[in-house]
């Protein structure tokens, strides 16, 4: 062997060596750049499946919101309607009561002795048997009749409270 052989043995080698690193390198490289492309692909895949369930999430939430707006829209015509009726026929029972069309009564109390008394005076539209009534005023039944049309929208408000709080319990 001549004196430059083991250098020059020694620089294949460390050329054989580099090559061989450089290769590696490359082959490592390469693996690791597909495994973080399937990394990539696989995240952007759990992206777009969160993505699309929670569009779903926000088209079921606005069905709901749609169909509770439906309900409330219908039950709010509902209770209108039964205000605005009771309002008239509120009104026309003041009207039939302020053309003397209709008269409130009210049931006396007789004490049983006097229970088969006859009445003193009789009455224009015919006989009525039972116990004795009187007419009230005509003032006092239109404070009445406010009294009982109060009432009456006080009721129908809570029957619409009740059926929205209902509603929204769903």
């Amino acid at each position: 062997m001549s004196p430059g052989t083991p250098k020059l043995l020694i620089a294949g080698v460390a050329v054989a060596l580099i090559l061989v690193i450089g290769a590696t390198w490359k082959v490592q490289d390469w693996r690791y750049s597909g495994r973080l492309a399937e990394q990539a692909n696989a995240h952007l895949s759990d992206l777009a499946k969160i993505g699309s369930a929670a569009a779903d999430e926000v088209q079921a939430e606005q069905r709901k919101r749609l169909a509770m707006e439906q309900q409330l829209t219908t039950s709010d015509q509902t209770h209108h309607r039964a205000l605005t009726d009771a309002q008239r026929d509120q009104d026309r029972l003041r009207d039939r009561l302020a053309t003397a069309d209709v008269r409130l009564s009210v049931l006396l109390d007789q004490d049983p002795a006097s229970s088969n008394a006859v009445p003193a005076t009789a009455s224009t539209g015919g006989m009525v048997h039972g116990r004795t009534r009187a007419q009230l005023d005509p003032a006092h039944a239109q404070r009445i009749i406010a009294i009982t049309d109060a009432g009456d929208r006080g009721l129908i408000a809570l029957q619409a409270c009740q059926a929205y709080v209902r509603a929204l319990g769903q």
